[in-house]
């Protein structure tokens, strides 16, 4: 006899902290913002836009201030007092949506909802789409 089929959903914040920076200053959006690590020593989070510009993950800082300078790249101290945060919320309304035994932290930005008892509730695509606005707020 072969165990049901379980079901999960993984949800995963893009580029978490620039996400976070972007809450509470919009005039980000579409433009290239890099997170710098402790002490600004080198790129912890980089928006799609700084991606583009060939801005890599874990960078050195003083080896990109020339595409900063070029691109007008807005640059951010990482705040993790506000990352905890963010998460938090973010973590609290993912866990509207299933039960306490049904959601799993894996990161700050990282979480697995396990959906298997809502697949004949639920169309889950519709569900997932519900998940999503719900962070959007």
């Amino acid at each position: 006899m072969s165990l049901p089929q379980r079901i999960f959903a993984l949800i995963d914040v893009n580029n978490c902290y620039v996400s976070c920076e972007r809450v509470f200053n919009p005039k980000l959006e579409q433009r290239p913002v890099v997170v710098l690590s402790n002490n600004d020593g080198c790129v912890v989070s980089r928006s799609y836009e700084a991606k583009k510009l060939g801005i890599r993950m874990a960078v050195p800082f003083f080896q990109i201030e020339e595409i900063i300078r070029q691109h007008q790249v807005q640059v951010f101290s990482s705040n993790y007092a506000l990352y905890a945060e963010m998460s938090r919320r973010f973590m609290n309304i993912l866990g509207s949506f299933v039960d306490p035994c049904e959601q799993e932290v894996y990161s700050i930005d990282e979480c697995f909802l396990e959906l298997t008892a809502y697949q004949h509730s639920y169309d889950l695509t519709e569900y997932a789409h519900q998940i999503l606005e719900g962070i959007r707020i």
